[in-house]
């Protein structure tokens, strides 16, 4: 018989549960003895696991809950809005103004305008002579961030957006996001000042960002609204451009 699993060395044993999916070592592992518990509770693990997964950045300090919430939100880090710049027309997003010639999906770089940043954005979204918004709530319980999380730990909320001109005519951009609980109730919130480009511009994209924390307890959803229009009030699409909105958890 070989020896049994009680007394290998802790650091063996670290390793051989560190080989275990995360899920599985919360849900079940931790169930099956003090040892096991208190190992899956502890640093070493996830901070192991960590490094064996490259997951970088993790703040120094031996926090049993720190790492392993970091772990958790690392591998969950992902953009939460739906069809950020437009490849699937207006799936997911809610018009909540709509005017002038109304909202448009236009290809880069379009008429007076410079390609993006990024060669993964192809197409953005343009505004008309009179205020155009769109919105998108994301639920954050549907996406796997569990009440105690958001609660306790408060992870990061960043948000970014990227918007343009063209270079022949004016407009006007603005963001705002919320913080929402349950009922949707604000419990914080980010708005951008209303920023004015100015005709004859050169085009370039910029990017806006923002970072939520210290939030406090009850964040259930996150309301991300854009939007802008012309300064010329010329009919068609010659308002302000926006593409690739994103919304991370993070740690």
């Amino acid at each position: 018989r070989g020896p049994r699993m009680e007394s290998l060395p802790e650091a063996v044993l670290i390793r051989i549960l560190a080989s275990i999916p995360a899920v599985d070592l919360v849900l079940v592992c931790r169930l099956v003895c003090c040892q096991w518990k208190n190992l899956v509770d502890g640093a070493s693990l996830w901070i192991l696991k960590c490094q064996q997964e490259g997951l970088t950045g993790a703040e120094s300090e031996e926090d049993a809950e720190n790492w392993q919430n970091f772990y958790f939100l690392s591998k969950k880090k992902r953009n939460l809005i739906k069809n950020p710049c437009g490849e699937e027309d207006f799936q997911d997003w809610g018009e909540v103004e709509n005017g002038g010639d109304g909202w448009k999906i236009e290809e880069l770089p379009g008429d007076f305008g410079k390609e993006f940043p990024s060669e993964e954005v192809h197409k953005y979204f343009v505004t008309s002579y009179e205020w155009c918004r769109k919105s998108q709530v994301i639920d954050l319980r549907a996406e796997g961030y569990w009440d105690e999380l958001m609660d306790t730990t408060q992870p990061k909320v960043v948000v970014k957006d990227w918007y343009a001109g063209r270079s022949d005519a004016g407009c006007l951009y603005e963001l705002c996001v919320k913080l929402l609980s349950e009922n949707e109730d604000v419990l914080a919130e980010y708005k951008s000042d209303t920023i004015a480009i100015p005709q004859d511009n050169d085009a370039d994209w910029t990017e806006i960002s923002h970072t939520f924390s210290n939030y406090g307890p009850g964040v259930r959803f996150v309301r991300f609204e854009h939007g802008g229009q012309d300064t010329l009030f010329w009919k068609g699409w010659y308002g302000v451009r926006v593409t690739n909105s994103s919304v991370t958890v993070e740690p």
